[in-house]
This record gives C-alpha cells, structure tokens and sequence, in this order.
C-alpha cells in the first residue's frame, strides 16, 4: 500500500471514528493500523484499527469496518500458561454481523468474501447494532462483519498478540513482512 493510500484509508479511518463520537489524538490518527492481512483487497477483507492500550494485563482498541468489510475467520489460542485472548466488543455505530463456534445461523445475514467460501466455517450470528456488546472466549473461532453503512466497535480484552492469531485462511499475514 502506498502513502497516499493509506493516508487516505486513515482520514476515512478518522472520519467514521469522529462520526461515532470518538475524538482521537494527531497522534492517535498517525499510529492508526490498516489490517489488509496480506490479501490486498482491503475493501472486502481488511481491518483498521486503533490501539490505546495493550500491556501484559489488558488492552482496548477501536475496530473501524468499511461497509462490508470483514475480519477474515480466525482465533486467539493459548500462550503458555495464559488460556488465550478474551475479548468483549461493543458497537458504537453501525451494524456488526458476528459469528463464532456454535448452531450456524440459517440464512447468515453477511456475505462471505468471494473466492474465500473455504475459509470461512463458523456461522453461529450473533448481530451487534449502537450500545450491542458480545463477549468471545479464548480459543473460539471467530470473524465479523460490517452492514451496509460500515462500523465501528470498541474492543476490550485481555493482552492482544495478533502476530499469534490462527487464521482459518493460510494465505493470511496478520503482521505483515517488513519491505
């Protein structure tokens, strides 16, 4: 991704943020983390993020999903002695489709991203709308995605080590190789 477009992924990043309510720091707008996973297609499949915290006891983030776009399926699994990452979600505007392990929904609300079908397996929905939280337990496969108009969620959760995360996909780099 070039400057220029991730200057621009970040000022919509900023925007949707700033409409939900959220005022971030220039500091905060500059460390802003677009998530393509490796797959280049940022509109369909991509994440932007922003880290406020994240220690060995506890971190909070804000998740930003374009209309549409999906955290591809994935899970935090176990480090050592810790069970693996907790995490609760709450939206704060927007529409978020969830799903993790559990009775698949009969007729899932989001569209899977095409040309990924096969990896995307869990399809228990769970639908966050504004003041919506979902908590997910360690080690439980999961993905979401945005409704139509995009989202924005909140997540606080045990320490993140995303470079750790499982992803169903293997052609998924969660952090990316520096160039």
């Amino acid at each position: 991704m070039s400057e220029m477009e991730l200057s621009s992924v970040q000022a919509r990043t900023v925007q949707m943020l700033r409409d939900a309510g959220i005022v971030l720091t220039e500091a905060e707008q500059a460390a802003i983390e677009v998530a393509d996973f490796g797959l280049n297609d940022l509109e369909s499949q991509g994440l932007e993020l922003v880290v406020y915290v994240n220690t060995d006891r506890y971190c909070a983030k804000d998740l930003v999903l374009f209309p549409r776009q999906t955290c591809p399926e994935h899970k935090h699994p176990p480090v050592g002695s810790d069970p693996g990452k907790m995490e609760t979600f709450r939206c704060r505007s927007g529409r978020v489709l969830l799903y993790v392990e559990g009775e698949p929904a009969a007729q899932p609300k989001a569209i899977v991203p095409a040309g990924s079908e096969a990896y995307y397996t869990v399809f228990h929905e769970i639908e966050l709308l504004p003041g919506d939280q979902y908590t997910i337990v360690p080690n439980t496969l999961h993905w979401f995605q945005a409704g139509d108009e995009g989202a924005v969620v909140s997540e606080f959760s045990s320490t993140s080590r995303d470079e750790l995360d499982i992803f169903t996909d293997p052609n998924i780099q969660r952090v990316p190789d520096p160039q």
